[in-house]
């Protein structure tokens, strides 16, 4: 008997808006088994032939810094039931590792990324698409720490970076993707009655291809 196709649920929004609160609230309520898990972060091409300090003043905000054609045929091999190799990126240094992470193919393919609705061919695999909106001064705060305390990163630096490239490219190409979004979510994984809602409807959608 043929399996249905996967349904593609795509969540958008600034850096550090909680589109991964958001992602592992539904993973939590769902079931991580029943999802294939895609991080666009994970994409982020690899560039050896450049020094430690040449990558770190990179614009990693620009959708060209992301393999986004590799993840593009990712969610297509998943949607045709294939698992695939997912690379695993070290923000620490820049670079892409030498290990993946396998994953498996599942009723549900969920997609996250500040970037995924600018690509117009990646768009059109989602069947849903979720963005994250959250206050700047909000996301800044929240940035600011995350690199300070995850990533190993300065003050300085991170406040270079943001004022640099983060903000002109969340204004150039993030904020204006918002208009593709199906449901667009306040305040990020905090707002109770919208992650309600989207549980729910990722249940369904579990239930149909049960």
């Amino acid at each position: 008997m043929k399996k249905e196709k996967p349904i593609v649920f795509g969540v958008a929004g600034g850096t550090a808006s909680g589109k991964t609160t958001v992602a592992r609230a539904i993973l939590e309520a769902v079931g991580a088994e029943q999802i294939s898990y895609l991080s666009h972060d994970a994409y982020y091409r690899d560039m050896p032939h450049l020094s430690l300090e040449e990558r770190t003043h990179q614009n990693y905000d620009h959708p060209n810094s992301l393999e986004t054609k590799l993840l593009i045929k990712h969610i297509q091999r998943l949607m045709a039931w294939e698992p695939v190799n997912v690379p695993v990126y070290d923000f620490t240094t820049h670079r892409r590792t030498q290990e993946t992470v396998l994953v498996e193919p599942s009723p549900i393919i969920f997609v996250d990324g500040i970037l995924i609705f600018t690509k117009r061919k990646l768009r059109e695999l989602m069947n849903i698409k979720v963005y994250v909106d959250t206050d700047p001064d909000v996301r800044f705060i929240r940035r600011l720490q995350r690199d300070i305390h995850e990533r190993g990163r300065s003050l300085e630096s991170v406040v270079e970076q943001y004022m640099e490239t983060v903000r002109p490219m969340h204004l150039k190409f993030v904020e204006p993707s918002k208009r593709h979004a199906d449901v667009i979510i306040p305040h990020g994984g905090l707002n109770r009655v919208a992650m309600e809602m989207v549980v729910a409807r990722m249940r369904d959608l579990l239930s149909y291809h049960a």
